[in-house]
């Protein structure tokens, strides 16, 4: 497995072996040794399952008591994954790093606890696995506005993108809860 660094360093891509054959291909989407060897040292308690249509943007999500670090990547479609970094006392608080994950390119972004996350899918549909390392709190769950201006997030959208209840009322990177 290759694994990257993004402009967060410890925001990660990984990119898994393929094997190919007449028949298609395999590749492992978790191999614990090779995330230890990788610097991801995470038991994972819960897998996800995400089903969304173009222009639906979810996030940016974290849980301020209880956070989750992230193993996302996608089996059908594409996304715009996007990782920001809540820690206040971190050298990239406030920043934030996106790229496109789809089933073509098969890589996997590690996002650690501390960081909100958020995705905007980009085909017709788009099908998101992601395991995390802690259980859903929903009485702890946090949302950052995805459009907050102090961000700016470059956000591949065409036009207004389609928003839950509770991703519309996200607050402001200014007036949220972080990590200290």
């Amino acid at each position: 497995m290759k694994v990257f660094r993004t402009d967060i360093p410890e925001v990660l891509v990984m990119e898994p072996k393929l094997y190919t054959d007449a028949r298609g291909y395999f590749f492992e989407s978790f191999n614990k040794k090779a995330m230890q060897e990788a610097g991801i040292v995470a038991d994972f308690v819960q897998d996800n399952h995400s089903h969304s249509a173009k222009n639906v943007l979810r996030g940016l999500h974290y849980q301020i008591k209880q956070p989750q670090g992230k193993l996302v990547r996608v089996v059908a479609g594409e996304i715009f994954d996007v990782a920001v970094d809540i820690r206040r006392r971190s050298p990239t608080f406030g920043q934030w790093v996106g790229m496109n994950l789809s089933v073509d390119n098969r890589q996997i972004m590690w996002i650690p606890p501390g960081f909100a996350h958020g995705f905007l899918v980009l085909s017709e549909i788009a099908e998101v696995l992601y395991k995390t390392t802690d259980y859903w709190a929903p009485q702890f769950e946090r949302t950052i506005a995805w459009n907050d201006s102090h961000l700016g997030i470059a956000w591949p959208t065409a036009g207004e993108p389609q928003l839950s209840a509770k991703d519309r009322a996200g607050a402001v990177f200014s007036a949220a809860e972080i990590f200290e």
